[in-house]
């Protein structure tokens, strides 16, 4: 904890003022959620090993790479083996966790909380008391819960707890539910899973107009939009014969899009930032680094190729500032002066 203070402390020194990034993509993980999940071998669960997190460590990274904020999420899998009750205490344990960290590093540090999914009832509990006591930045949902994937009908409660807080939520994927065992054994889930898995619950989320129901959502869609510039498409061009033979009904695609965020952590090319342009505009493009699962040089690397590619780009220059800062100030600030 001494270490903690004095890291803090540090990071209240630094000039800041010279730092603007806003990173929305990266991952508290604690002694206390992996010790949940040794104890039920679940440490390769989403066949990568678990980095180590430190809070100093994550600071001078945002220095070097002039990095002003962080938001902090719990990271994969879901600590959830069939004990509800260990599941809450480990998920409490991370939250308030992160509430000290961006108390102890005044601006450095947001946070949203992570939920006790699968159980509903309990995962209500835990976001009133996340975001009315603990102050979180909004709230972290797995794309499924051990089978539970976002848009399910059982998520509606809480929904409506989350959409009554104007809240903002960061979608991260976790391994599917069922998954393909020999598949994932050669080819980790981040390579393909990974964007699937993303793709799948946003739309299953659009499918049941979640947005639209809850119009006061904010939700973050990591990893470039994964799929979705691919998939939405044929999905738009294939859902009017669902409609007409009554397997789907009709979707709002604009109310639904129109509250869909998309954050950069995946090092996107010029391709890629231009075939979100197809989903979004550029006012609801953020960026994202996904520390610490890849070396710091690394995700300084491709945070200097992102900002060379966005002043490159004719189409996207003027919008530099937004996309590496501006836009996630807007969507955090909105969140912080909405009623709860």
């Amino acid at each position: 904890m001494k270490r903690l203070i004095a890291a803090g402390l540090l990071g209240m020194t630094l000039p800041v003022g010279a730092q603007q990034t806003v990173d929305v993509h990266t991952h508290i993980i604690l002694p206390e959620y992996v010790e949940v999940l040794k104890a039920h071998g679940a440490e390769l669960e989403e066949t990568f090993p678990l980095p180590e997190w430190d809070a100093g460590r994550h600071i001078a990274f945002m220095d070097s790479a002039g990095i002003r904020t962080a938001v902090l999420t719990m990271p994969a899998p879901q600590p959830f083996y069939g004990d509800a009750k260990e599941s809450a205490e480990c998920i409490r344990r991370v939250n308030e966790v992160s509430a000290k960290v961006k108390q102890q590093y005044p601006g450095r540090f947001k946070f949203c909380a992570a939920l006790p999914l699968p159980d509903v009832d309990a995962a209500i509990r835990e976001a009133i008391y996340a975001l009315d006591t603990l102050k979180a930045d909004g709230v972290k949902l797995a794309t499924n819960s051990r089978g539970q994937y976002l848009g399910d009908e059982a998520l509606n409660p809480l929904m409506e707890v989350l959409n009554k807080r104007h809240a903002v939520i960061i979608i991260h994927p976790h391994r599917p539910t069922p998954y393909p065992e020999k598949i994932i054994a050669t080819t980790p889930l981040a390579i393909y899973e990974y964007p699937a898995e993303t793709t799948r619950a946003v739309v299953n989320m659009l499918s049941r107009n979640v947005l639209v129901r809850y119009p006061n959502l904010k939700v973050v869609v990591p990893h470039c939009g994964s799929f979705l510039p691919l998939a939405l498409p044929r999905m738009k061009s294939i859902l009017p014969a669902m409609v007409a033979q009554g397997y789907m009904q009709p979707i709002d695609w604009e109310s639904n899009l129109s509250r869909l965020y998309f954050d950069l952590a995946g090092n996107p090319t010029p391709e890629v930032l231009h075939s979100l342009l197809t989903l979004t505009t550029p006012d609801h493009i953020l960026y994202g680094s996904d520390y610490p699962y890849l070396p710091d040089a690394v995700l300084k690397s491709n945070l200097q190729r992102l900002k060379q590619t966005l002043a490159s780009d004719e189409e996207l220059a003027p919008y530099s500032k937004d996309i590496l800062w501006k836009n996630a100030e807007r969507l955090f600030e909105r969140n912080d002066t909405d009623e709860r």
